[in-house]
This record gives structure tokens, C-alpha cells and sequence, in this order.
């Protein structure tokens, strides 16, 4: 039987959109497509969207394989969003990676959409909502991440440097309290 439930696809939904923080990273694409020229927007939201499907469907068999439940990844995975939310939040820059030749896949496909954040928050969400409706968040996600790829440029112009700082921050406050709610609600898994 499906347990399709749109209050759980919103909430999902809402949950990703936040952690994948597209219109956020707008900034980003934009000085993405400046250094490396075209980004293949489809190419990158489709490898996007499979990273994250694989991920929900094999994530927690892998950390079967290598000993860890799936409360102590939901437990660590709250405090990643944590910081996560906190980046968007204060506008610093915690986690630092390497500058990339390409742009459509990585760093664009993997890790700026489907990073580590989302990979957490794939997994501490399957401990909480029904698998159904995290892969229909997840495609509406990835539709929405194409869109705004696609758009991007107009986006910018359209919201302006502060449009975006306001509405990356009114994100991270959301994703501040998720992260929150994701560690009360496992942390009691741990000691059982």
C-alpha cells in the first residue's frame, strides 16, 4: 500500500529545498558559468537527482555494511545541517572545497546539490517519513533545480544581491529548526 501524504512531500520537500539551498546558490552558478562557460543544466540536475535516489535506497544498507545505525547517522546528519544552517544563516563559509575544472557535474551536480548535507538529510528524513513521498520531494526538487539552473541569470537579476541574502537567510532559520527537530527526535535512538 502507498502512503502518499502531501503534508509529508511538502515537509520532505520544504526539508530539501532547504538543504540543497538552489536559489541560495544562485551567486555560485552564476560565477560557475563566468569561469567555465555553459553549464549543462539538465545533465546536472539528472545526475543530481540520481546521486540522491541511490543514496535513499542503498544509503542505509552501507552503513550497515560498516556498523552504524541509521539514529547515529540521523544524529550526525542534524549536526551537519546544523552547520549547514548556520553558514546561511551568518554568511561564513565552514566548509571549504576545491576549486573545479568542470562545472555541470562537480562541484554543480555533486556536491553543491547533492552534497553530504543532502545525503544526510536523505537518510535522517527515511527514519522519519515514508520512502514514497521523499522520492516525489525529491523529483519536485530536482524539477525546481533545473528550473532555477536554467533561469538563473534572471533569478539574480530579478531578486537582486539582497533578494537573495534574505531569502538564503529566511532558509537557514528553517533549516536551523529541522536540524534541531532531527537531533531530538533520534538522540533517544542512541541509548535503546
Amino acid at each position: 500500500m502507498l502512503l502518499i501524504s502531501l503534508k509529508e512531500i511538502i515537509t520532505v520537500g520544504m526539508v530539501l529545498f532547504a538543504v540543497i539551498d538552489i536559489v541560495g546558490s544562485i551567486p555560485i552558478i552564476v560565477d560557475l558559468r563566468k569561469k567555465h562557460g555553459h553549464i549543462e543544466s539538465e545533465k546536472a540536475a539528472l545526475v543530481a537527482g540520481i546521486i540522491m535516489l541511490v543514496f535513499l535506497f542503498i544509503g542505509e544498507d552501507f552503513l550497515s555494511i560498516i556498523g552504524i545505525d541509521v539514529h547515529s547517522f540521523a544524529v550526525a546528519g542534524s549536526f551537519v545541517l546544523f552547520f549547514i544552517a548556520l553558514e546561511m544563516i551568518l554568511g561564513i563559509r565552514i566548509y571549504k572545497d576545491e576549486e573545479a575544472n568542470s562545472a555541470s557535474i562537480v562541484p554543480l551536480a555533486f556536491p553543491l546539490i547533492a552534497g553530504a548535507g543532502t545525503m544526510t538529510t536523505l537518510l535522517s528524513l527515511r527514519s522519519q517519513y515514508h520512502t514514497v513521498n521523499i522520492v516525489i520531494a525529491i523529483i519536485l526538487n530536482i524539477i525546481l533545480v533545473y528550473i532555477v539552473l536554467k533561469s538563473s541569470s534572471k533569478i539574480e537579476k530579478l531578486l537582486g544581491k539582497n533578494g537573495l541574502d534574505v531569502v538564503r537567510k529566511a532558509f537557514g532559520v528553517v533549516l536551523l529548526a529541522i536540524a534541531v527537530k532531527l537531533f531530538a527526535s533520534n538522540v533517544k535512538g542512541l541509548f535503546l
